[in-house]
């Protein structure tokens, strides 16, 4: 009997090891993941998301501002998904940016290239 009381003493404490374990580990990957959604509109910003793409920023800025207020209400499962959405919404706004400058060069490019067949044709006409 003391054996088997030893036994379900071990047992309970590796279950409170583990509780305690897995309440650690919703706050790290919680606090984690806003960082990475912070740094994910940080780029989108850099990239020309507030010009080119406002409304997908503006949406990352929000749902990252929410997911930091429930990191400090420590509601950590909704941190965590209000980051992944802002994180997304980040990249969204960053791929639209980067879609919207490669289509103005593409255009500029374009035009230059009108320029000089014009010019080239105006050359072999005389």
């Amino acid at each position: 009997m003391n054996r088997s009381m030893h036994q379900l003493g071990r047992v309970a404490v590796a279950a409170a090891v583990l509780a305690l374990s897995a309440c650690a580990s919703q706050k790290a990957p919680a606090t984690a993941d806003v960082a990475v959604s912070r740094n994910a509109v940080a780029n989108a910003v850099q990239a020309g998301a507030a010009d080119l793409a406002p409304e997908e920023i503006t949406a990352a800025r929000a749902k990252m501002m929410r997911a930091n207020e429930a990191l400090a209400a420590k509601d950590y499962k909704l941190a965590r998904e209000l980051a992944t959405q802002a994180q997304a919404d980040a990249q969204l706004a960053q791929s639209k940016a980067a879609s919207a400058k490669a289509t103005a060069a593409s255009n500029a490019l374009n035009e230059d290239l009108r320029v000089l067949r014009q010019e080239v044709d105006r050359a072999n006409s005389q």
